[in-house]
C-alpha cells in the first residue's frame, strides 16, 4: 500500500530558496531608477489619473432608477 514513507520527505530546493527569498525580500531591495519609476507610476501617477477622470465625470450620469428609454446623461 502507498504511504509507507520511512524517509523524511525532501523539499524541492528551488522553493525552499524561494520561499527564503520571499521572507527577506526587503534586505536585498535597491533603489534603481526602474524602481522609482514603477513606485512613481503605481503611488501617484495611476491615483491622479483615475482623480481626474472622477472629479471630471462628476454628476454626469445618474445610473439609478432609470426606465426603459430614459438617457442615463444628465447634462
Amino acid at each position: 500500500m502507498a504511504g509507507h514513507n520511512h524517509g523524511a520527505v525532501h523539499m524541492d530546493p528551488a522553493l525552499v530558496k524561494y520561499a527564503n527569498m520571499y521572507v527577506n525580500r526587503h534586505k536585498y531591495f535597491r533603489w534603481t531608477p526602474r524602481t522609482a519609476w514603477i513606485t512613481f507610476a503605481y503611488v501617484v501617477a495611476v491615483p491622479s489619473v483615475f482623480g481626474v477622470i472622477a472629479y471630471s465625470t462628476e454628476g454626469k450620469w445618474e445610473l439609478r432608477g432609470k426606465r426603459r428609454g430614459d438617457l442615463i446623461s444628465e447634462f
